[in-house]
C-alpha cells in the first residue's frame, strides 16, 4: 500500500506549504494550477521514493534491498518519466487545472516504484553471488496436516546433497517425532548456510511431551546457524518450548526479525527468551502478538526492547499488559529512536502508560504507522499522545486510536495532530465518544490537504447530522480516497439522505449505515432534552465556518 501512497507525497509541499488561512482562501476563492509542481515538490518526491526503496519490506525481504546510491538513482529516473507522461497529458488539456495531470504524475511513479521493488538490487556488491543463488524451500503451502517420516523423507528430498537453499519455511504441517528425525540429518548439512528460518506452527495438535521433543531436534540441529529471521510463532509453546529451543536462541547474536506471536509467551517464557538470546543489537523487528504476558512478563520484554537500538517494527498487541508494563515498555521504547512502526493495540494500559508513551514518541522522527486502540487512554492520555505526535512523526501514515473513551474534549488535541499529519493515509477514531463537537474539528483538520487519504473510520462515536455530512464533504474529493465508514452513529434519516447525495458519484467510498440509530441517544441529560437545539447550533456554527472561510 506505501508504494501508492507515496507517490502523492510532493504534493504536501508544493501545493500545501503556505498557512492554512491562505490556503483556504485560494482552495476557496480563485482557480488553482496543479501542473507543473514546484522543483522543491518534485525532489521531495524523489527523496521520499529512495527511503522507500531503501526500507526493508516483505519486497526487500523476496527481492533484496537496494542500496541508497541504487534507490536514488532509480528514484529520479522514475521521477522524470512520470513527470514527462503526466506533461504530455497536460499539454493536450492546457486549459484545465492539472489535476488528471497530477494523478497520472502519482499512479505513473507509483507504478514504477513497484516495478523497481520487485526487481531487485542491480548492484550486489560483496554479496551478488550469494543472493544470485539464493533459494527458498517452503512446504507450507496446502492443507494444514500432520506430516510422518515418509512424507518427510519425500517433501524434503530436494535438501539432500548440494543445494544453495538459505531460507526454509516448514510451516503450516505439524511434525512428530518420526518426521523430526528425518529433518534432522538435513537440517545439520544446510544450517551454515541458513538465514532465514519459520518453524511457525509446525507441531499443532501434538501432545506436550512428543512437541517439546521434536523441538529439541530442530534446535539442536539449527543451533550455530547465523540467522537474520526467526519464526517461532504459533506453536503454544509457553516457558517449556522457549527453553525448548536454548540450543537455538543461544547461538543467535545477529538476528534481524523474531517473531513469537500466539505462543503462550506468559511471565516466565518472556523470561526465559530475555535470558537465552545473546545479543538483540542488530534487531529490527520484534513481535510478541497475541500473547498473556501480562505487566511481569512487559518488564521482560522491556529490557529486551531497550537492548534493541536498531528496532524499526514492534508489536506488543493483544497481551495483557497493564499499567505497570504499558509504562515500562513506553520507557524502554524511547530508547529506539528508529521505530517505524509501532503496534500496542488491546492491553490495558491506562492513562499513566499513556502518558509514559508520549514521552517515548516524542523522539520517534522515522514513524509512519502508529496502533493505539483500545488502550484505555481516555482523555488525558489521548491528548498528551496526540499532542506529541503532533510535533514528531511528520512522515505518520496511520494513525489508529479506537476504542479508548475519547471524547469531544480531547477533540482539538486530536485535530491540531491531524492536521500536521499530510502524509496520513488512513485514520481509524471508531469507538469513540467523539460527537458531533469532535466530528466537525476532525473533518475541518482533513479538509485541506492530505491528498494520500484513503479510509477514515469514525463509526460509533454518537455522530449526528451535521458531524456527519461534514465529514462526508472533507474527504469525497480526496484523490486516492476508498472508504468514510461512520456506521453506528445517530445519524438522522436526512442527515443519511445528505451524505448519500454527497457520494452519489463515488457510493463506493461510503461504507456501510445498517447499523445506524436515527433515533440513538448518548445517554447525556442535555442531549436528551436539548437534541434538536444542538443540531441547529451546529448548523450555525457550520454556516459561520463556511462564511469565514470565504472572506
Amino acid at each position: 500500500m506505501f508504494v501508492s501512497q507515496e507517490s502523492f507525497k510532493f504534493l504536501v509541499s508544493g501545493y500545501f506549504g503556505m498557512d492554512s488561512a491562505t490556503q483556504t482562501f485560494q482552495h476557496r476563492s480563485l482557480p488553482i494550477k496543479l501542473w507543473p509542481p514546484s522543483q522543491s515538490s518534485r525532489l521531495m518526491l524523489v527523496e521520499r521514493m529512495t527511503k522507500n526503496l531503501t526500507t526493508p519490506s516483505i519486497f526487500s525481504r523476496k527481492y533484496g534491498l537496494l542500496s541508497k546510491d541504487e534507490a536514488e538513482e532509480d528514484a529520479k529516473h522514475i521521477e522524470d518519466i512520470a513527470f514527462a507522461t503526466a506533461s504530455q497529458n497536460f499539454e493536450k488539456e492546457p486549459e484545465s487545472d492539472g489535476s488528471s495531470a497530477v494523478q497520472i504524475y502519482a499512479k505513473e511513479s507509483s507504478k514504477l516504484m513497484l516495478e523497481v521493488l520487485k526487481r531487485g538490487p542491480r548492484i550486489k556488491e560483496d554479496r551478488e553471488d550469494m543472493i544470485a543463488n539464493e533459494t527458498i524451500f517452503d512446504i507450507s503451502g496446502g492443507r494444514r496436516a500432520f506430516i510422518e517420516a515418509d512424507e518427510a523423507e519425500e517433501l524434503l528430498q530436494p535438501l539432500r546433497g548440494p543445494n544453495s537453499c538459505t531460507k526454509i519455511c516448514f510451516s503450516n504441517r505439524s511434525f512428530g517425532l518420526d518426521a523430526a528425525y528425518v529433518a534432522e540429518p538435513i537440517l545439520l548439512s544446510i544450517k551454515d548456510q541458513l538465514t532465514e528460518v519459520d518453524l511457525s506452527d509446525f507441531i499443532a495438535g501434538r501432545p506436550e511431551a512428543e512437541a517439546l521433543e521434536v523441538m529439541n531436534i530442530f534446535s539442536s540441529a539449527l543451533e550455530g546457524s547465523v540467522l537474520r529471521y526467526l519464526n517461532l510463532s504459533n506453536n503454544a509453546m509457553g516457558e517449556k518450548g522457549v527453553r525448548a529451543f536454548e540450543s537455538l536462541l543461544r547461538s543467535q547474536r545477529d538476528l534481524e526479525e523474531l517473531y513469537l506471536m500466539n505462543d503462550g509467551i506468559s511471565e516466565e517464557a518472556a523470561r526465559a527468551v530475555c535470558e537465552l538470546i545473546p545479543s538483540t543489537e542488530k534487531l529490527r523487528v520484534l513481535h510478541f502478538h497475541n500473547n498473556m504476558t501480562g505487566d511481569e512478563g512487559a518488564l521482560a520484554i522491556s529490557e529486551m526492547v531497550r537492548s534493541s537500538p536498531a528496532l524499526e517494527d514492534f508489536r506488543c498487541s493483544s497481551t495483557r499488559v497493564g499499567s505497570e508494563g504499558g509504562v515500562a515498555l513506553s520507557e524502554a521504547l524511547g530508547t529506539c529512536t528508529h521505530l517505524k512502526k509501532l503496534d500496542l493495540r488491546d492491553n490495558m494500559f491506562g492513562v499513566e502508560a499513556g502518558l509514559a508513551l508520549s514521552k517515548a514518541i516524542s523522539v520517534f522522527a522515522d514513524l509512519t504507522e502508529v496502533y493505539l486502540s483500545y488502550l484505555n487512554l481516555e482523555d488525558d492520555g489521548a491528548e498528551s499522545l496526540a499532542n506529541s505526535l503532533k510535533d514528531s512523526a511528520p512522515s505518520l501514515e496511520v494513525l489508529d486510536m479506537a476504542g479508548n473513551d475519547i471524547t469531544a474534549k480531547a477533540a482539538a488535541s486530536l485535530a491540531a495532530c491531524i492536521g500536521a499529519k499530510q502524509f496520513l493515509a488512513r485514520l481509524n477514531l471508531s469507538e469513540n465518544e467523539l460527537k458531533d463537537e469532535g466530528a466537525i474539528l476532525i473533518s475541518q483538520a482533513l479538509e485541506v490537504g492530505h491528498v494520500q487519504l484513503n479510509e477514515v473510520d469514525l463509526s460509533a462515536n454518537s455522530i449526528r447530522r451535521a458531524g456527519a455530512r461534514l465529514l462526508a464533504q472533507a474527504v469525497v474529493h480526496k484523490p486516492g480516497f476508498n472508504l468514510l465508514n461512520i456506521n453506528s452513529n445517530f445519524i438522522s434519516d436526512e442527515g443519511i439522505d445528505d451524505v448519500k447525495d454527497i457520494f452519489k458519484n463515488s457510493p463506493n467510498m461510503l461504507g456501510p449505515l445498517d447499523e445506524n440509530d436515527p433515533e440513538g441517544e448518548d445517554l447525556d441529560e442535555e442531549v436528551e432534552e436539548d437534541g434538536a437545539d444542538n443540531e441547529d447550533e451546529l448548523e450555525s456554527k457550520l454556516k459561520n465556518l463556511e462564511i469565514k472561510q470565504n472572506e
